[in-house]
């Protein structure tokens, strides 16, 4: 026992130090967490995102029946398609000046799947009129899908517009 109490007594000044300094640690960590006070966005700031996967069309033509007969019967689809889908263009206006105007490419490695956005626009908060249009398919003239948007964002509000073409276009989130 005697060794015992002997190894405590000239271990407590270690035990000691060793404690005040992790709470001395804690205590730093503690304040510089609360300070200084840090926002990565004006305090006014309100967004408005663009945010969508849509597949543009793919090139297609008609298959004879002269080329029909020549297949298989299990492989005779009447419409041959390029593997390729068309590059997606959108436009989105914001109280009438353009905020953004781009040509989206497919995406994959064979350029086959969706073209994808995410944009985020940091705005003033306020009221807002916003237009939007896609065009998927080239070889048609003017833009598929349009919709317009009168928007109200308070400070720090953030809305997304988003697309679906089954749902009949652009929608708010």
């Amino acid at each position: 026992m005697t060794q015992e109490t002997n190894f405590w007594r000239h271990r407590a000044r270690h035990l000691m130090m060793g404690g005040m300094l992790t709470l001395a640690l804690f205590l730093g960590v503690a304040t510089l967490s609360a300070k200084p006070a840090w926002q990565s966005h004006p305090p006014d700031a309100a967004f408005i995102r663009l945010s969508f996967n849509h597949s543009g069309v793919r090139n297609c033509r008609k298959r004879t029946p002269k080329e029909l007969a020549k297949l298989p019967p299990n492989m005779r689809a009447k419409d041959l398609c390029d593997r390729r889908r068309a590059p997606v263009r959108v436009e989105m206006d914001i109280n009438g000046r353009r905020a953004f105007a781009a040509k989206l490419a497919p995406s994959g490695f064979f350029g086959s799947g969706p073209s994808r956005i995410y944009q985020k626009f940091e705005v003033p908060a306020g009221d807002y009129h916003v237009d939007v249009r896609l065009a998927d398919d080239p070889a048609v003239a003017g833009f598929a899908y349009s919709a317009s948007y009168d928007i109200k964002l308070a400070p720090a509000q953030s809305t997304a517009i988003d697309f679906n073409a089954a749902n009949g276009g652009f929608f708010l989130h």
